[in-house]
């Protein structure tokens, strides 16, 4: 069995393992997923409740509940992905089925002569994000793999990019992440295999470097896969008081699991240059925990309009990386080991927070008897407050200005609908999402259609929901120097609910 090494970067030096706007991104916007009913009237039920899903945008939507109700969805998902650097070229098709959601609310009536009519207790889980996907990019750029290492390494003195005497590759890779931090060790990764060379190779103290490939364009064939989720337990109170006005409250547990690997091919150099092939391939592995609250309340202003309002506050995610990578070339003079270090060889680092930011919701909605209803939410979340913690970190604290601003106040909408015959449900919806950047045209707005049909009998009833959204969005391939992938992200998710009142 092939024996694993691993190395813990210590203090500041975890801030430096490329934790990026990018992961505060990726926890801080959210799919709508859950039940069907929820999924096929776009999630517009911050006003409406009796929906378990509901309590994500509201949870104060527990207490409309008016007895015991169980539910549990299970879905199909597939992603169409087309990615390149000018344009969206190459496609990709990723699919599988995940557990939604799955839990209850228990209704106990008030028998005193309180103002509480009613107090609900709701026990749920549902997938905040399934991270299950994959992109390629394929074509022809004038930034080389070169470029990424030239970045790192430029003002970082030659002499402990050396290996020293009786020192292997691999320990002296772990010497210098362990000693100077991330950026050296990328630096010290290009220089043995060959990608980059010193301007002085005979003074320690040279701090200047040169590519070792030489071309107009290059040809990349870049492959990165992604799986696993982020998942909510949430334990919700609310209650009923007097007829008109619900209010709530929820405490959600996060579970997070998220692994990267990438592969890049890069060819196509100049005929005469001292490099005519390179790769350089990663693996991420990210797990943790998270916690947030959220507050709210619904308020019947007649028999027809239901008003609504929430508040999500902040998840606070504690996350730990372990990070492994490979990079070789057919440079003449590099160092012939650089091949042990490989995704074996895995760095871990400290944990780390990253603090996405707060959502209010206000809603409204318009409910015609056992015919049917109208629901609308709009929602505002201020994407600059996202942050990596600790932020006495300096690279953290870097980054974090670099997120404030790049990123802005975003908002969204949601739009559904449901109309009933007899024991059949008709549902449409409809959802937005602003771009969570100021100013970035490759990012652009999230939208989503969704349509379904449920049908009750007794106390059963089943649902089914399709959802279709469409997004453009760029995504760096490495951290710096290199160009990044523009993306067309297609999500259809086909998804069916059980439940049962009791």
């Amino acid at each position: 069995m092939k024996r694993i090494f691993t190395f813990i970067l210590l203090g500041l030096c975890a801030g430096a393992s490329a934790q990026t706007i990018g992961d505060a991104l990726r926890y801080s916007l959210d799919e709508t997923m859950g039940t069907a009913r929820f999924q096929a009237m776009g999630g517009a039920f911050g006003a409406l409740g009796g929906d378990l899903s509901a309590l994500n945008i509201n949870p104060a939507g527990s207490a409309v509940f008016k007895n015991g109700f169980l539910s549990v969805t299970g879905g199909h998902y597939n992603r169409d992905n087309r990615a390149g650097f000018s344009g969206y070229g190459t496609a990709t098709n990723f699919s599988g089925v995940e557990l939604n959601q799955v839990g209850g609310v228990f209704v106990f009536n008030s028998l005193g002569g309180s103002g509480w009519k009613k107090l609900a207790l709701a026990l749920n889980y549902d997938l905040v994000q399934n991270f299950d996907d994959e992109f390629r990019v394929v074509g022809t750029t004038g930034v080389g793999l070169d470029n990424y290492f030239l970045n790192f390494a430029q003002g970082v003195p030659l002499g402990p990019l050396r290996v020293q005497q009786g020192e292997s590759i691999v320990d002296a890779y772990f010497d210098i992440g362990s000693s100077l931090g991330f950026a050296d060790q990328q630096a010290f990764l290009g220089f043995q295999a060959g990608f980059i060379d010193p301007v002085n190779p005979d003074d320690d103290g040279n701090t200047q470097y040169f590519s070792n490939a030489s071309y107009a364009t290059v040809n990349q064939d870049y492959l990165q896969q992604t799986n696993g989720y982020d998942s909510r337990f949430t334990v919700n109170f609310s209650g009923q008081y007097e007829d008109n006005l619900f209010l709530g409250a929820s405490v959600n547990l996060h579970s997070v699991l998220y692994e990267r690997v990438t592969f890049m091919d890069e060819t196509g150099y100049d005929a005469g240059s001292a490099i005519q092939s390179s790769t350089f391939d990663s693996f991420l592995h990210t797990e943790g925990s998270g916690v947030s609250f959220s507050l709210g309340a619904i308020a019947r202003v007649n028999d027809n309009v239901r008003v609504g309002g929430s508040y999500q506050s902040p998840t606070w995610y504690n996350l730990a990386d372990d990070f492994a990578q490979r990079a070789n070339t057919d440079f003449a003079d590099k160092n012939p080991n650089i091949t042990n270090i490989d995704f074996g060889v895995v760095n871990l680092f400290e944990d780390y927070t990253v603090k996405t930011p707060g959502k209010w919701t206000g809603s409204v909605a318009l409910v015609f008897g056992k015919q049917g209803l109208v629901s609308f939410d709009y929602d505002y979340q201020d994407f600059s407050k996202a942050q990596l913690r600790p932020t006495s970190d300096p690279s953290f604290s870097s980054e974090n200005e670099f997120i404030s601003q790049e990123l802005g106040g975003a908002s969204g909408f949601r739009l559904g609908g449901e109309y009933r015959i007899e024991q059949v449900s008709l549902r449409g919806g409809y959802r937005f999402r602003q771009s969570p950047y100021q100013n970035n045209s490759a990012w652009g707005d999230l939208q989503g259609y969704s349509g379904g049909i449920g049908y009750s009998w007794g106390p059963n009833r089943l649902d089914l929901a399709y959802t279709r959204t469409e997004q453009d969005v760029s995504e760096a391939l490495y951290d710096g120097g290199l160009n990044d992938a523009l993306i067309n992200r297609i999500r259809n998710y086909l998804t069916l609910s059980y439940s049962l009142n009791f």
